[in-house]
């Protein structure tokens, strides 16, 4: 008889239980198994790393030494206050109609800021500059013409408690204060006395207020329109006429004439004195009659001065002797001929023992 009958229907269903049980042990047994395997192949391997010692113990700690940094190392720019949350980043130049205020932020700790010259002598407390955690403000109210003018923010670069201006990274605006009653900055000089000099350009700085107003140069004697062809003789609105290469005939009193709409204005009067300044300092060239006398003979020595011509020239001579009094027990003599040539001078001197 088989083994199942045995049972009968309730055996069989015990048994089938007892094999499920079985059965679903065994996956479970299996399932772990794998886990297990895979934990154990992901984990790499510690390797040891070059330069340290795989073995356990005191280890030698090298610390990096630090950078410093400051703010002046990001870039510095200028941003106009506009109102409250509201800002614009500056251009080369802007206008603020006078009577506004005017409120500048530069990004820096610290920062420095250049005013123009009549707001550093005397600003009547109108200009107040205060220096934040990341940027300093530059605030001026009640402003007028006379605040027209470039205003620089210079990054600062600071060791300890000592700091100077970083020059290279400055920031600058020219600000124009527009004022229906005045087209130039007010000054307090009527006459204003300007060297024109052979070598160097001269500035006639008539600075107006507005960008707008149209500018013509003149000459008080004969009363003539100076022409301004831009090569000889250029316009800037930010710095007035410049004279590129001065001449005698530049000379004179010369004086702008500024117009905008149906106003019109002159400036201070500019006195120019034209002086003749060497292109380059004189050339001397120094000859002995020889290298090398004996007690009792004569030395001559001369001097020779090549200039530009017109150009006084003056020598002076040194020798051993001169300041100490050597030569007061000799029959010393020192006998000096100046010969004018054109533009060479020369100096001939002889001296016995």
């Amino acid at each position: 008889m088989p083994l199942m009958s045995l049972f009968g229907s309730k055996g069989r269903l015990v048994l089938s239980t007892f094999l499920l049980y079985a059965i679903i042990f065994e996956l479970a047994y299996c399932q772990n198994d794998a886990q297990e395997q895979r934990t154990s192949l992901g984990k790499k391997a510690n390797k040891p790393k070059l330069g340290k010692a795989t073995n356990k113990g005191p280890r030698a700690v090298t610390t990096k030494p630090k950078v410093k940094t400051t703010a002046a190392q990001a870039q510095t720019f200028l941003t106009q206050v506009l109102n409250r949350g509201k800002f614009t980043k500056v251009g080369d130049t802007i206008s603020i109609q006078a009577g506004d205020t005017l409120e500048l932020r530069c990004r820096g700790k610290p920062v420095h800021w250049g005013v123009p010259l009549y707001l550093e002598e005397d600003d009547d407390g109108r200009l107040k500059i205060v220096q934040h955690e990341r940027y300093g403000v530059l605030t001026l109210v009640n402003t007028t013409g006379a605040d027209t003018g470039e205003y620089t923010c210079y990054p600062m670069y600071c060791e300890d408690t000592d700091c100077r201006k970083e020059y290279d990274k400055a920031v600058k605006v020219f600000v124009f204060f527009p004022d229906p009653q005045e087209l130039f900055v007010p000054s307090s000089d009527y006459y204003e006395v300007i060297q024109l000099r052979t070598n160097w350009p001269t500035v006639l700085p008539c600075q107006v207020t507005s960008p707008e107003a149209k500018v013509t140069l003149h000459r008080e004697f004969p009363p003539v329109e100076v022409v301004v062809d831009g090569t000889e003789i250029s316009f800037n609105v930010k710095k007035g006429f410049t004279i590129h290469r001065p001449r005698p005939y530049h000379a004179g009193a010369l004086y702008c004439v500024a117009s905008l709409g149906n106003l019109r204005q002159s400036s201070t009067k500019y006195m120019l004195i034209y002086v003749n300044y060497p292109m380059a300092p004189p050339a001397p060239v120094i000859q002995a009659s020889t290298s090398s006398v004996a007690v009792g003979e004569n030395l001559r020595v001369s001097c020779t001065a090549v200039g530009e011509p017109n150009v006084a020239i003056e020598i002076t001579w040194e020798y051993p002797g001169q300041e100490g009094g050597l030569c007061t027990h000799r029959t010393a003599s020192v006998q000096s001929v100046e010969v004018r040539l054109g533009s060479r001078l020369s100096l001939f001197s002889w001296w016995t023992r």
